[in-house]
């Protein structure tokens, strides 16, 4: 019998809000709480809610049935704070003994190409989330968008997962299938499984268009499809975002209808069984190993990182952000590490993203921002208030000599400021004093010789002298 894997990615970023620039150093509060909350209702309600409650059905009426999901941090996060019930429902699945649920990084990082201690430290985050919400602990690894160099897999291997899912990239595989399983080529004992990319994408992309030579796409010519791959090709992965299921396809496509006939169609009418990951590893044996040594990804026509990493804006906003790791290990602040762990979702690197053309509409969906200048402006002036917040949270003892020195000499500088700052309101507090006692003298001094001007005597006989001297002085 040859097995189908069917697995699906669950995750919602934290949106930042408007950052202007006068909110750096003045405002450190990031996120778009109004629009996160109702995003996530939304899709809530449109898919997360039908679809568990499709699959739950699913798993009831044919024993045969499973299904894997990956769950990343933040998303638990949103469920916790603006969905509660739909955290209810995923616990309902986990516990089933059918459904797998696999491990990735927390935050839904691009953390595996920019810093592998973070990576490590993401994907340990992400483990002890996956035992606090469902007590599980996972075995299978996927990382972000299916990202996968063959030095990320020996990583993910020396972490302990007995396997990897990726994307059967056509560049990577030439002439071989993605309907094998394969091995890591640094550390073979990681066995990896690959996202058969045609069949996931008939699904997850094409099945809404009406343009497409093969709409509509039923549960029965999918099968039929299924059919026909060579007898000798072992597993096919079917892996694609949960929110395909009512969200990128709607309802009125006819999206859960395909979903609730698709296992019998498979049971019924093929030799292909349902597998978990797990179970599909534990199976089969590797084929051959796979050479990536450049990463890949299940993103866009090419497969790659130009999705996240394609151009100035990104790269720019992706090296600023790492900059900080270093300083970010001393910070004890809580609140810090949060941030730290929302700004690394790749969806911030996503949205500026200027691929227009073969891949434009993807990268528009659920995209708060009108151009990928807006999402680099905004995302940079968010993180330039991060980074003072990072620099000033440093203990002075972990600070490096030079940066020691110079926050050290702008501690003087501010005492001497505020020193001459005294000094100079003391000196106003005296001039004012002077200035008034001067204005008073005057008063009197005025007054007392309307007075004589009034009175018997002749106060003006000086005045007199004065005028004829000036005259004389004048004559001359």
């Amino acid at each position: 019998m040859r097995r189908l894997c069917l697995y699906f990615q669950v995750h919602q970023p934290f949106r930042l809000r408007r950052y202007r620039f006068f909110d750096i150093g003045n405002d450190h509060y990031y996120y778009d709480d109004y629009l996160n909350e109702s995003v996530m209702k939304k899709v809530a309600e449109r898919s997360y809610l039908p679809a568990n409650r499709i699959i739950f059905d699913l798993l009831e009426k044919y024993d045969d049935f499973k299904v894997a999901f990956s769950i990343s941090g933040i998303a638990l996060e949103q469920f916790e704070l603006y969905a509660p019930e739909v955290l209810d429902s995923f616990r309902e699945l986990a516990a089933h003994p059918r459904v797998e649920l696999l491990e990735e990084t927390y935050a839904h990082s691009l953390a595996s190409l920019a810093n592998r201690d973070e990576f490590i430290r993401q994907v340990k985050e992400h483990r002890t989330a996956m035992k606090k919400y469902f007590g599980v602990t996972p075995r299978v690894f996927r990382n972000t968008e299916l990202i996968y160099s063959d030095e990320i897999g020996a990583t993910v291997a020396e972490m302990g997962y007995e396997g990897m899912l990726t994307e059967g990239a056509k560049h990577v595989l030439g002439w071989k299938s993605p309907n094998y399983l394969y091995c890591n080529a640094i550390n073979p004992r990681l066995k990896v499984l690959l996202k058969n990319f045609t069949l996931s994408d008939d699904i997850a992309f094409r099945f809404s268009d009406r343009n497409w030579a093969e709409w509509p796409l039923t549960a029965e010519k999918f099968a039929g499809w299924l059919r026909d791959i060579p007898p000798r090709e072992e597993v096919v992965g079917l892996f694609m975002d949960y929110e395909t299921f009512g969200e990128h396809q709607w309802e009125d496509t006819g999206i859960f209808e395909f979903l609730k006939a698709f296992p019998g169609q498979v049971l019924e009418n093929t030799d292909f069984i349902f597998s978990t990951p797990l179970e599909a590893m534990e199976a089969l044996q590797p084929v051959s190993d796979i050479s990536v040594p450049h990463p890949i990804s299940w993103a866009d026509e090419e497969r790659d990182l130009t999705a996240w990493l394609g151009n100035e804006l990104q790269d720019e906003a992706f090296e600023k952000l790492y900059n900080l790791y270093d300083d970010i290990r001393k910070v004890r602040d809580k609140a810090i590490h949060k941030d730290w762990d929302i700004l690394q979702a790749s969806d911030h690197f996503y949205y500026m993203c200027t691929k227009f053309f073969s891949d434009g509409a993807v990268h528009t969906y659920f995209n708060p921002y009108d151009s990928p200048y807006d999402a680099f402006i905004n995302f940079m002036n968010v993180l330039s208030d991060f980074e003072i917040r990072v620099r000033r949270a440093v203990p002075a003892k972990e600070k490096s000599p030079e940066l020691a020195r110079l926050t050290k000499l702008l501690k003087e500088k501010e005492k001497e400021v505020v020193k001459y700052q005294e000094e100079l309101s003391k000196y106003k507090n005296r001039k004012t004093q002077v200035r008034r006692k001067t204005a008073s003298s005057k008063k009197t001094s005025s007054g007392a010789g309307q007075k004589k001007v009034t009175g018997t005597t002749r106060p003006a006989a000086k005045k007199t002298t004065g005028t004829r001297k000036k005259s004389s002085s004048s004559g001359n």
